[in-house]
């Protein structure tokens, strides 16, 4: 198992434990592996393949649903 697979796994439960946090201490750690989502999902494309890359990705997509929702709205003007 890869350094980057081992990466992948810890984002995953450093994202399960961020979740079982009060809202008001999910923002940053929440927004820090969110940004750190799209590297992670490269390097497990490179290093395992677009299979395992697109996995991770419903990883992400999966657990960040919400707030992705809520960026996109944000983004093409729906909130204001």
């Amino acid at each position: 198992m890869g350094w980057v697979l081992i990466a992948a796994c810890l984002w995953v439960v450093a994202s399960a434990v961020v979740a079982f946090l009060p809202i008001r201490y999910q923002i940053m750690p929440g927004l820090t592996l969110l940004i750190v989502a799209p590297v992670l999902l490269y390097a497990l494309a490179v290093t395992h393949g677009v299979g395992m890359a697109l996995a991770g990705l419903f990883a992400v997509l999966s657990m960040y649903r919400r707030p992705l929702i809520y960026l996109a709205r944000k983004m093409r003007g729906a909130l204001k």
